[in-house]
């Protein structure tokens, strides 16, 4: 099982030289360790974020990297519309991170409000910015898009019922668009994260998930892993590497999904 202590990151130089990448949830967690090493190996980052202050501590902490910030909540229209201008038209790849968490809380127990708002942050963001990067991609003929899903995109046992339903629905983004736009020259994959070492908060508030949950979660899930590891699998199907995978779900979950 990969940990931060026996995995270093390795950097292939030039792996994106010449190609602009989208990468939302920029300013922390996988989406900030997805950026950095896109930029680290040649590629041009359009690093979007909801906040203003993890992205500008970000591009001081990397001055020599290329990364061009963009705040905002992603799931606006004019956000999504800020970011495309940043492309200056020209996408060859979106790595769609950004993402938030529900409380674990079943279907007798969800609130309307916490519903809408995972599916707006996990699903709604997805649709809107990759509505507006594929008519660039086609017009290119080429792109690669990652969608980030979850171990709760492929079980029921991981997550509330939000957030489940929430990265089935990415799951489903990814499979259609693979069909939709494969003989257009696009790819569309998607990375299934495990237990991943984030500033994500997934409380276990619900009592009855406690109950269900807790026993099962409590002996199968292999430990938490460095995000710049769920990077590295991002960035294989981002990269020109992962030329014949299209529609792909890949857990990078450290075996969890074989168990």
């Amino acid at each position: 099982m990969s940990t931060e202590t026996t995995w270093q990151e390795q950097i292939t130089p030039g792996r994106f030289a010449g190609k602009t990448i989208i990468v939302t949830g920029a300013g922390s967690g996988i989406g900030q360790a997805t950026a950095l090493r896109i930029a680290k190996e040649g590629g041009k980052v359009i690093a979007a974020d909801i906040s203003a202050e993890r992205l500008d501590a970000l591009i001081n902490e990397h001055p020599t990297l290329d990364l061009l910030p963009v705040a905002g909540d992603i799931t606006s229209e004019e956000v999504v519309a800020k970011v495309i201008a940043a492309t200056q038209g020209t996408v060859h790849g979106l790595a769609n991170v950004a993402g938030i968490m529900d409380k674990f809380e079943p279907i007798h127990e969800i609130q309307d409000s916490t519903w809408e708002r995972v599916f707006n942050v996990n699903v709604t963001s997805i649709l809107r910015l990759s509505r507006a990067v594929v008519p660039l991609m086609l017009a290119a003929g080429t792109g690669s898009v990652v969608n980030i899903a979850s171990e709760a995109g492929i079980r029921g046992s991981a997550a509330g019922v939000a957030y489940t339903a929430s990265k089935h629905a990415v799951v489903g983004i990814t499979k259609n668009s693979a069909v939709m736009y494969a003989k257009a020259g696009l790819r569309f994959n998607a990375v299934a994260p495990g237990a991943t070492i984030t500033n994500i908060e997934a409380p276990m508030d619900s009592v009855h998930a406690q109950q269900v949950l807790g026993p099962i979660m409590g002996t199968i899930i292999p430990a938490p892993v460095a995000a710049h590891e769920l990077a590295a699998s991002i960035t294989f199907l981002l990269s020109d590497d992962g030329t014949n995978l299209n529609g792909v779900i890949l857990p990078s979950d450290g075996g969890w999904s074989a168990i």
